[in-house]
């Protein structure tokens, strides 16, 4: 199955020259999209610098940092313009998300429409991250749960795999949100949508290079955001059907 792995960056130099190879090596039918919003540390210049591996590595450049959501939103938008990819990664640049975890990914999204890579299906597998970081997520998680009824352990994680019908189902252009409410609000309009989807345990170690983007603004923005989605009338039904 041809898949591409979106990358957004923003000041990964110290890590995407070595993510890059990694995902590649998981499987031949993947490729690469880096997403850099101008990282002023020189990011883009690491990418460029990398082999083409045979056309598997694309790096889509940003004027300005614009966030993860807007990030995320430009690369799908970039995938399904340009490539026949059946399935679409998101994917951290720091490591926190394993490369080798891609393949129980490729293996699920056979038969589901969205695969979502979760830190607390089974108990909590976070690694490296302090107490209150921990009891922040799982809360925003129960919340997110509770406020929009989506049966989603972790609705707030960035590793996840759509099939590419999923992704040309959502209204992306309408997403405007960033950080977790972002994740949350993908997440609900594949739910809403009845798409299948599947939660896989995954192991999420805290970066060790580079700084964490997470700030009081995106935690506030995720808490008004789960109101929001509930109180709209999105779609109900396969592929966004009424």
């Amino acid at each position: 199955m041809k898949c591409v792995v979106v990358i957004p960056t923003y000041n990964e130099a110290d890590n995407i020259g070595r993510i890059v190879p990694a995902v590649l090596a998981r499987d031949p039918d993947l490729s690469v999209l880096v997403v850099d919003d101008n990282s002023p540390d020189g990011t883009a210049a690491v990418v460029k610098a990398l082999p083409d591996y045979g056309g598997r590595v694309r790096m889509l450049e940003r004027p300005g940092k614009a966030g993860l959501g807007a990030a995320y939103i430009a690369g799908f938008q970039w995938v399904l313009a340009n490539t026949d990819a059946e399935a679409v990664f998101e994917m951290d640049a720091d490591f926190s998300h394993d490369p080798a975890a891609i393949d129980t990914f490729l293996q699920e999204i056979k038969d589901h429409d969205v695969v979502l890579g979760s830190r607390y299906l089974y108990g909590i597998t976070v690694v490296n991250w302090p107490l209150r970081r921990v009891i922040l997520s799982v809360g925003a998680n129960i919340y997110a749960r509770r406020v929009t009824g989506m049966p989603i352990k972790d609705s707030t994680g960035g590793f996840k795999c759509f099939r590419r019908e999923v992704l040309a189902a959502l209204p992306l252009a309408r997403i405007k949100s960033d950080g977790y409410s972002f994740q949350i609000e993908m997440n609900y309009h594949c739910w809403r949508r009845r798409f299948r989807i599947k939660e896989i345990p995954i192991m999420f170690v805290d970066r060790q290079v580079g700084v964490s983007k997470m700030s009081k603004r995106i935690v506030w923005e995720a808490m008004w955001m789960v109101w929001a989605l509930r109180l709209r009338r999105e779609p109900r039904g396969p592929g966004g059907a009424a």
